[in-house]
């Protein structure tokens, strides 16, 4: 046997190992979780007997539903399954037994009331690429020390400060935009990343090329976020886990920068976490600044995408937006000082009622993982220790019951309140986004200077919705965007 045969044939099954081991890996999470599983239900048999487990199915085994709920669009599946079963009902997605509730008060019961028997839970590769110490997986004193620290930097307070710099961002990538065929979510994500690197690290970093080499590094970590977690050369899991380390780096130098210049401002976030009173570590630091990036860029952007669509496909409401904008205009002409100020961004009520129907109609959040840290009991049903529950953002806000003609795209139902409950676009309990008074005002610069300024059009033939993870008009929503000839 030549030399060459030798070694095809050693080759050979050496690289259908490597084939394999994902498919190998993903078995073994499975059997694991669902020996786990089983054991866990063993020990809640004494409360099981007392309360049954809701109605579903649990699917295959190993697999139980995962495969139903990607192979359809899991709108549908969620809503099917409401349907049949009622509004909480149990599944097994993703290696995890499930509970479902799409009912407000079953919500409440599970973000809100009973908050402390469920804890935030996430896929543990997701955990480790944020970082494990971040404010999403955390609960008790920890958890209310960051979240005291993030609204002290996101709460109106701080937010006023920064109307200025997001305009000037907003501005620049209108402009950058004009008289090009754009991928909105691509280019909103873009804005909303500046946005936030603009709130955690104030504007002296802003121009640093340390930020760009932030940038570069986030763009490959979260190409891995819905990768197998399996940590190979040439992984997506495995480059994204390599940015993650140059990540926290880069953070550590910008807070030996910060420190050697005495740089500690109060109104940015970094300076909120390097308060010498909360004593926070620089890796607890990193993890909860790039947790922060996170949650701050794509769900934005998702809403941004979405209003765009839904203004473009609604001409009245285009119109009645663009005057309510053309008013603040208007009552600055004269003045010296022509930019917006936080007083602007609060004469914008219709404005604010389309954000918040397209936040209701997209429902860019479909829903969250909690997990039960003991055997509890709701409505007559067991939810047991260890098992998943998801609150289901999207049912609760298609739900007739809740939302008259809950399909129509109509932002004066926000005219009045919603009912308790049932409007939870960034969550809710202790839990809840604490960021969402920035989002809101970096959304209504935007569309201020977007819809005085510019025109687009869709240029896309197709409809419909994707999931990457969150929903999106297909294609990310191509629209043609140019100046207004009479823009200022």
């Amino acid at each position: 046997m030549d030399m060459l045969s030798l070694i095809i044939i050693i080759l050979i099954p050496i690289s259908l190992l490597f084939l394999l081991l994902p498919f190998l890996r993903l078995l073994i999470l499975l059997s694991t979780a669902c020996t786990t599983s089983k054991r866990r239900r063993n020990k809640s048999s004494a409360a099981a007997a007392a309360a049954p487990l809701p109605p579903g199915s649990m699917g295959y085994p190993y697999v139980g539903e995962t495969f139903q709920l990607y192979s359809d669009n899991p709108i549908n599946f969620f809503a099917d399954r409401q349907n049949k079963y009622g509004p909480i009902f149990k599944t097994h997605i993703l290696g995890c037994p499930c509970i479902m509730v799409s009912s407000p008060e079953a919500a409440k019961f599970v973000l809100v009331t009973k908050a402390a028997l469920f804890k935030p839970t996430f896929p543990a590769s997701k955990e480790r690429m944020l970082g494990p110490q971040a404010i999403f997986f955390q609960q008790g004193d920890y958890h209310a020390r960051l979240r005291r620290l993030l609204l002290r930097a996101f709460m109106p307070e701080a937010t006023r400060g920064k109307v200025a710099g997001i305009e000037h961002l907003a501005v620049s990538a209108l402009s950058s935009w004009d008289g090009h065929t754009i991928n909105t979510y691509q280019q909103m994500k873009i804005y909303a990343f500046n946005v936030a690197l603009l709130s955690i690290f104030g504007k002296d970093e802003m121009s640093s090329c340390i930020i760009e080499e932030l940038k570069q590094c986030y763009y490959t970590l979260e190409k891995g976020y819905n990768s197998m977690p399996i940590n190979l050369p040439g992984t997506l899991f495995h480059k994204s886990m390599k940015a993650r380390q140059q990540l926290g780096q880069i953070v550590a130098d910008i807070l030996s920068s910060r420190r050697r210049k005495g740089n500690v401002e109060a109104s940015d976030l970094l300076a909120s976490f390097m308060d010498s009173k909360e004593a926070l570590t620089d890796a607890q630091i990193a993890d909860n600044i790039i947790g922060v990036i996170f949650a701050a860029r794509d769900t934005t952007a998702s809403v941004l995408t979405w209003i765009l669509k839904y203004l473009a496909e609604n001409p009245n409401l285009l119109k009645a937006v663009t005057e309510e904008q053309m008013e603040i205009i208007k009552c600055k002409e004269g003045a010296e000082d022509k930019a917006l100020t936080w007083a602007d961004t609060k004469r914008m009520p219709f404005t604010c009622r389309v954000i918040q129907e397209t936040m209701r109609v997209a429902s860019i959040l479909s829903f969250t993982f909690r997990e039960a840290v003991e055997d509890v009991e709701y409505q007559g049903y067991l939810i047991p220790k260890g098992w998943k529950v998801l609150p289901l953002f999207r049912n609760i806000h298609h739900c007739a019951d809740n939302f008259s003609d809950p399909e129509k795209f109509d932002p004066s139902r926000f005219e009045l309140p919603p009912k308790p409950n049932t409007f939870m676009p960034f969550g809710s309990g202790t839990h809840a986004c604490p960021g969402n008074e920035l989002a809101k005002l970096e959304m209504l610069v935007l569309l201020h200077h977007l819809t005085t300024k510019y025109r687009w059009s869709l240029s896309g033939s197709e409809t419909g919705i994707q999931f990457g993870p969150f929903a999106l008009p297909r294609d990310g929503l191509p629209i043609r965007l140019s100046r207004k000839a009479n823009a200022n």
